[in-house]
This record gives structure tokens, sequence and C-alpha cells, in this order.
């Protein structure tokens, strides 16, 4: 066979083998395989983590489609919830949310850039219940959550938001609340001309937000009733169990991505741009094997000189 005749022969043999993926451990707790994204393609800032029940997404002028757990989120998304469902997503600075049930939540936008100081999120709860613990771009940038009634801005903490029905007699709650570690951050709250209503810095401590003189909105400490702040644990619970999972599937995203490569929103994977680099079932497999927690000896070569003449 001639060399041309066997470069054209090998190319479209080749294009006839669809790539195959490693398939990740789908036992309980752990996080769904991540189908790969071309790097042309992926503008990506986030993924569903967790779901119970029915959401969809609305994205550009296209239908409402139903989510499943390990779709992609992208900036300008409407997401949905549906009665007795929730939702949880996973930003890509580990920023991640949980809507309860008739939640509706959109992305206006999210800039993430490791180490830079910059960043930007905002998020606007139109109704319903939205949980969420603040990552790496309240820490490092601006992150806001916008109600109807006010926009909070969010110093790295976690809260939840409540946003009632239109025209119903309940008012809107924001609620801070510690973090896993004990740490209390800080939720400011602006009026929608931007002038400062107060701010939230005692864990469990809560505003809400009602009409005050001249039919402006006013921040008012709110007391949580006792089965109100039972059911928020309930919330938090769920929160940072899709939190943990969120993060798994965050470092399977970055992988993805490569190691050479950043993500869209210039992010670098963690551990350094040459992550060390995984053996295969066989290396490991071959590896010298010893007690758990005991290093090997290394191995001494002996050189045999043959005796001078």
């Amino acid at each position: 066979m001639r060399r041309r005749e066997f470069i054209a022969w090998l190319s479209g043999g080749a294009a006839a083998f669809p790539a195959f993926w490693p398939l990740a451990s789908r036992g309980q707790g752990a996080p769904p395989a991540i189908q790969p994204t071309s790097a042309a393609a992926d503008n990506s800032i986030g993924q569903v983590a967790s779901m119970t029940g029915n959401a969809t997404v609305t994205r550009g002028n296209a239908a409402r489609a139903a989510l499943k757990v390990a779709d992609v989120i992208y900036a300008k998304d409407i997401l949905q919830t549906d009665v007795n469902s929730s939702l949880g997503i996973t930003f890509d600075d580990e920023t991640t949310f949980s809507l309860s049930a008739n939640t509706r939540i959109v992305i206006d936008s999210f800039v993430y850039q490791e180490g830079a100081h910059a960043n930007l999120a905002s998020f606007n709860v139109a109704t319903g219940t939205a949980s969420f613990i603040a990552s790496l771009v309240a820490k490092t940038g601006d992150m806001k959550i916008a109600t109807p009634e006010a926009t909070l801005g969010i110093r790295g903490t976690t809260g939840i938001v409540e946003v009632p029905p239109a025209g119903g007699a309940a008012a809107p709650t924001v609620k801070l609340y510690p973090d896993a570690d004990g740490h209390v951050g800080r939720i400011e709250v602006f009026n929608r001309q931007g002038t400062s209503l107060g701010a939230l810095t005692q864990g469990a401590s809560a505003f809400a937000l009602r009409l005050g003189p001249g039919g402006r909105i006013a921040a008012v400490p709110y007391q949580i009733p006792a089965a109100e702040a039972a059911r928020d644990r309930g919330a938090l619970q769920r929160l940072s169990l899709t939190h943990t999972i969120g993060r798994q599937m965050l470092i399977q995203r970055q992988r993805l991505r490569g190691p050479g490569r950043q993500g869209p929103n210039n992010q670098r994977p963690r551990g350094g741009q040459n992550p060390r680099p995984q053996r295969t079932p066989q290396q490991r497999l071959n590896r010298p094997q010893g007690l758990p927690g005991q290093s090997q000896p290394r191995q001494r070569r002996t050189i045999f000189n043959e005796p001078k003449r």
C-alpha cells in the first residue's frame, strides 16, 4: 500500500471510532459522571449538583427545558423548581444555591478568575426560597442577590432569602446563618435606589422587608419563629450536602478542562498548572504493596566490578 493511501485509510479509520470516557462511580454519595465538553463550547459557569422532583431551565429564547443532575448552567439562565421539588447548583467558585419548591431564580451574571479581585456574581430571586453558601466570588469580589424589593450585598457567608408570591400578606425575609466552620459573615441590604437599609452581622439574625413611611421599603429586624428555624435547619442541611457533592463535581469539571487550560472564567484547576498525574489501574496493581502507612524501602542496586588484570 502506498504511503499516501495508507495515511488516507488511517485517517478514515480513526474517525470511525468514538471517543471513550471513563465512567465515575455511581455509588451512594458519589457524584455522577460528567460528560466532556469541547474547549470552544465550554462557557458554562456551574452545574446541577442535586435535584428532587422536577426543575426546568429557560435559556435565551428557547422554551423551558427539564433539568437533570450534572447538567451545566450558564449566565442568564432562568431556573425554576416545581411543587414538591428542589434544585441544587454549585458554581465554579464553589458558591452553592439550594432552591426549594416553587422557586424561580435568574443568574444575571457570573465572572470568576482565580486569584483576581474583580470577580462578580449577580443573582435574582424572583419568588420562592433560596438558601446559599457564598464562596470565592464573595470573598474576592462582589456578590449580589436581588429581590423584587431590595438588593443584598453578600460578604462571604451562609444565608436564606425568602420571597413570598406577589400579592400575599407575608413579607420577604433575609436571614444570616453561621457557616459550617462557625464563621459568621455579613449581609448588607440596600433598596432598589442603592440606599443602605442595614446589615446582618449576627448568626441566626434576620430582616423582614416591609413598606415603611412614604411607601419605601425598610429592613425591619425579624425574630425567626421556632417552627421556621427548624425548617431552616433542614434547608441548610440539604444545602451543605449539595455543597459537598458540588465540590466533588467541580474537581471533575476542572480535570476535563485540562491542566494547561483555564476555564471559561479564567480559572485554573486547584493544585497548580501541573497536577500530579493519575496512575492507571495496571500501574497501581504493579506498585509494591506494604503495610498501611509504611513507606517502601528504596531498591538498592549492587554493582560488581571486575577485578583488574
